[in-house]
């Protein structure tokens, strides 16, 4: 009987132990600081990881950036430099930034790719600038890159409306399709240095 007493004893102290354990564990899943801030930071580097992946797979970045006079490395640098903070609604510093490349870098090699992708927009820009002032353009029909850039930004918004509306009719399908083979072929055309002599 005492023995029995003894077990029934050791059960409940046992049994009360695993209660306060599984409590413990509970509270501080809720209301851990660190917990909450660990899977949020691992789903919003998950998040912009995907989304970088699925832009860069895009056809459309990958024949503009292909005559770009970016890398797709700058490319995929710059987009986490002016997206990201937006995604995360909050300011990033740059080892931060550096640890969502789709293949994590330093800090320090970041600001490099950063540094060499801002310096070849701005050289592109400024050849611009410089072809206008030299009145290069003056003579030069612009006409059908200004209709494949409004044709890209048409097709974007028609691309959002759909995945907006969670569906598109078979009428509106085919206009989209129509209109990226004909990107498709412009983007190729355009993209020859032939191209531009012909227009100059």
């Amino acid at each position: 009987m005492f023995a029995f007493v003894k077990l029934y004893k050791t059960y409940k102290n046992y049994s009360k132990m695993c209660r306060h354990r599984k409590a413990f564990l509970l509270v501080y899943k809720t209301v851990s600081p660190e917990h909450d801030l660990l899977v949020h930071r691992l789903n919003f580097k998950e998040n912009t990881q995907k989304w970088l992946k699925h832009s860069l797979d895009d056809p459309f970045v990958k024949k503009l950036a292909k005559n770009s006079t970016l890398t797709n490395t700058q490319l995929e640098t710059l987009l986490i430099d002016i997206l990201a903070e937006n995604m995360a609604e909050k300011s990033l510093r740059y080892h931060e930034k550096a640890k969502l490349r789709l293949l994590a870098v330093t800090r320090g090699a970041f600001n490099r790719t950063l540094r060499q992708a801002r310096k070849n927009i701005i050289r592109s820009i400024y050849t611009i600038l410089l072809l206008g002032y030299l009145g290069v353009f003056e003579d030069t029909s612009l006409i059908p890159y200004l209709e494949i850039a409004n044709k890209l930004q048409t097709y974007m918004s028609s691309y959002k409306d759909i995945l907006k509306n969670k569906g598109a009719k078979d009428e509106t399908l085919r206009i989209m399709n129509k209109l990226r083979e004909e990107l498709e072929v412009s983007l190729e055309q355009f993209s020859k240095p032939k191209a531009l002599s012909t227009r100059m």
